[in-house]
């Protein structure tokens, strides 16, 4: 098996080639670099510097490596920066993703994994948010990745295509084995802020908003580990090759089902750091629920996940582990 991964530089692709070279499988990357980093792809994946949309490119691709399967992570995802830049957003996320949909399709591939997002969800409340509940993202983040699901869905009824799409939750942690981790150069995930304030790098960190309706007043997120999450993409990517998958259309949460408030996660960095931060508080961000939290059953009987990962002390720890790895290749 041969498998495109978009993005493959980045945060959660490079964990997926990780991922996908461990369990034999053959990876071509295609990644432009605009937010990845080439020294993070494994040297045994094929890659390719160059544009998602670049139709000419993705089939060439496909091609010449005989592609079998298309796994996309290529996007944008800062909310705040969504709203500030919508178009941008939806040119990055939904509008090149519409170009690649046509370049596999067109080159005969036939099993497709979406990147989408909990933030389709939009203000959902306390209680753990299942596959099935109305989707009214607010910020253009969301309604660009929700953009790009209909897309898949309306793509895979009029040609032999079939796809999961994975509605991330918060994803932080990094490689266990300390091969990959989120290197992104202006950090806005908790975790990773909060590591960089640990080891350093940052002086303190902000909460925005102590006034939400939530037991301590800051937002409440579910976090997955990195690796699971990608562990789910291979569970997906087997679903997609086995009887049962051929032909499905599978949308799916990909999330513990246990929440932690922005104080939460704080306290915990500094107890396992043993750094004692500061930390300044903030007006609200546009485009912050107050929590969501995943309902989760649905992956776990469909693909058969099972995370191993599952814990936030752990997360820290390994997010931390490689905060300091980087701090050592930057001369930090």
């Amino acid at each position: 098996m041969s498998v495109l991964v978009t993005g493959g530089a980045g945060y959660i692709g490079s964990h997926m080639v990780l991922a996908l070279i461990d369990a034999g499988i053959d990876v071509v990357v295609l990644d432009d670099l605009s937010t990845g980093f080439d020294w993070l792809v494994h040297p045994a994946a094929t890659f390719e510097q160059g544009d998602v949309a670049d139709a000419n490119l993705v089939r060439r691709l496909v091609q010449r490596h005989e592609i079998d399967a298309v796994i996309h992570f290529a996007a944008r995802i800062v909310v705040p920066e969504s709203i500030a830049d919508p178009l941008g957003y939806y040119l990055a996320n939904t509008v090149k993703t519409r170009a690649l949909l046509e370049a596999v399709i067109a080159a005969g591939v036939e099993k497709f994994i979406f990147s989408s997002t909990a933030a389709v969800y939009g203000m959902v409340g306390q209680d753990p948010v299942s596959e099935q509940a109305s989707l009214a993202p607010i910020s253009p983040y969301g309604r660009s990745k929700l953009m790009s699901e209909w897309m898949l869905g309306d793509a895979s009824v009029a040609h032999p295509l079939s796809y999961v799409a994975l509605r991330y939750f918060n994803v932080a942690g990094a490689d266990p084995e300390g091969r990959a981790g989120q290197s992104s150069r202006q950090a806005t995930h908790l975790i990773k802020v909060a590591a960089e304030a640990a080891t350093g790098k940052r002086n303190g960190i902000d909460i925005y908003g102590t006034d939400y309706e939530t037991p301590d007043g800051t937002c409440v997120r579910d976090y997955i580990h990195v690796s699971d999450l990608v562990a789910a993409h291979l569970d997906a990517l087997r679903y997609l090759g086995s009887a049962e998958g051929t032909g499905k259309r599978l949308v799916v949460n990909c999330g513990y089902g246990r929440g932690y408030s922005v104080r939460e996660v704080i306290d915990t960095v500094k107890r396992v750091s043993g750094v004692d931060f500061p930390v300044r508080f903030a007006p609200r961000r546009p485009g912050d629920p107050a929590g969501i939290v995943a309902k989760a059953e649905r992956i776990r009987e469909t693909l058969g996940w099972m995370p191993r990962l599952a814990d936030l002390d752990l997360i820290t720890s390994h997010a931390l582990s490689w905060e300091r790895f980087l701090a050592k290749r930057n001369g930090f």
